[in-house]
């Protein structure tokens, strides 16, 4: 249906407005990242989805959304890129009763003749079903998109056990969005402000409580509303399938080599372990742990061991190079990284690195904060070649894998 086709009333152009309820707080949700109705879920904020769904109905002309005073900004930023000379943002009540009778009274001077009511947290609501609840308004009649109740219902006594059980021939679970006339139902929501009543749960049922019939469409089983942080997971989720998902997953390399000198023990990844040489460096020149700083480093591009340890700075000489990597650690979680894996190899060929293995996976997982199965420590001769192969000195060789927040870019 296009909108030069839009149904008429009594001669009269059909003109289909729609109230946003979006002021609520979401404490079943938890307050963590705000109101669950800009919770981000498929990447964008729920209540763009649902706006969005309503803007693109062929049938629907205006929208009001009833906001928290304290949200001017969140439904800025979570409308960007919408129609926005369709939408009409209105400062919400403290109920969601007192919400709808404001978005109605804000939306009167546009002269609508037909108003859909809904949860800004229902944000799979399809076209098909806004349609037909809105073909369903009559002259002085509602219209209730409901599901029939499925499951048995019992009833609960006063100690926590069954009273009764429910019978559920002729029950619906209500969803919305809920269709009216618009004069109607304003004037409904004007009588029940003016005998104080502000204990309806919906809008169907200040209609009935002002004697005007409302009539019951099929409703959608998809059309689910996000009340706990679980369900907003799960909305999540559901609008990632389909879609070509990248993970920010980055991998860093390191490289090291220390030269042996005369001493009596070596420190490797952060174990000290007796031998008859030494490794020479500024610092303690644990090459395993030298080689995994400039690793995790290199996840975000933030330039080497080196950048941020310079030899030169006399403060360094004989640190330990415990400090390096969880520097490097610390700037990775800054950036909201988390730490999949390190594995490091080291060339050597002594000291024997297999005896102190667990004891410097321990030491890892301790520096790294994960666990010792994300760790990995192997070590190799060169065979006899080269510098190493002549007992002059330890290579190192690591490489870190570390997921960041978000997607990799197209």
């Amino acid at each position: 249906m296009t909108p030069a086709s839009k149904n008429e009333t009594d001669g009269k152009r059909m003109k289909v407005a729609v109230v946003i309820v979006a002021a609520g707080r979401g404490e079943r949700a938890g307050q963590g990242d705000g109101p669950k109705q800009y919770r981000r879920i498929g990447g964008r904020a729920v209540i763009a989805h649902t706006l969005e769904a309503f803007l693109s109905h062929p049938l629907v002309d205006v929208v009001a959304v009833a906001i928290h005073a304290d949200d001017g900004e969140l439904f800025q930023q979570a409308t960007a890129g919408l129609d926005a000379k369709r939408i009409m943002p209105v400062v919400g009540g403290a109920t969601r009763q007192q919400s709808v009778r404001l978005g109605l009274l804000a939306l009167a001077g546009r002269d609508p003749t037909h108003v859909l009511i809904h949860d800004a947290v229902r944000p799979f609501v399809e076209a098909d079903l806004i349609g037909r609840t809105i073909t369903a308004i009559g002259e002085n009649e509602g219209a209730l998109p409901a599901l029939p109740i499925a499951d048995t219902l019992k009833r609960e006594a006063d100690d926590g056990t069954v009273a009764a059980t429910v019978p559920r021939a002729g029950l619906h679970g209500a969803q919305t969005p809920q269709g009216f006339p618009f004069a109607p139902i304003l004037a409904a929501h004007e009588k029940a402000h003016q005998a104080g009543r502000s204990d309806f749960t919906d809008d169907s049922a200040i209609a009935e409580w002002a004697n005007m019939p409302v009539r019951l469409v099929a409703g959608s089983p998809d059309n689910v509303k996000l009340t706990w942080a679980r369900d907003i997971a799960m909305a999540d989720q559901k609008l990632g399938h389909g879609h070509s998902s990248f993970p920010d997953t980055r991998t860093g390399n390191g490289y090291d080599v220390h030269a042996f000198e005369p001493g009596d023990h070596v420190t490797l990844c952060g174990v000290r372990i007796a031998h008859d040489k030494r490794l020479s460096g500024h610092s303690d020149a644990d090459v395993g742990l030298h080689a995994l700083t400039d690793a995790l480093l290199a996840t975000c591009g933030a330039g080497d061991i080196g950048t941020h340890f310079p030899p030169s700075d006399p403060q360094w000489k004989g640190a330990a190079s415990h400090l390096f990597v969880e520097h490097a650690a610390a700037i990775v979680r800054g950036r909201g990284g988390r730490i999949a894996n390190a594995d490091i190899t080291l060339i050597c060929e002594a000291p024997k690195i297999g005896p102190h293995r667990a004891a410097m996976t321990t030491t890892l997982a301790e520096m790294l904060k994960i666990s010792p199965d994300r760790i990995s420590i192997k070590a190799t001769t060169n065979e006899k070649l080269g510098f190493v192969g002549r007992e002059e000195g330890i290579a190192a060789i690591a490489t870190a894998s570390v997921i960041y927040p978000g997607e990799v870019p197209e």
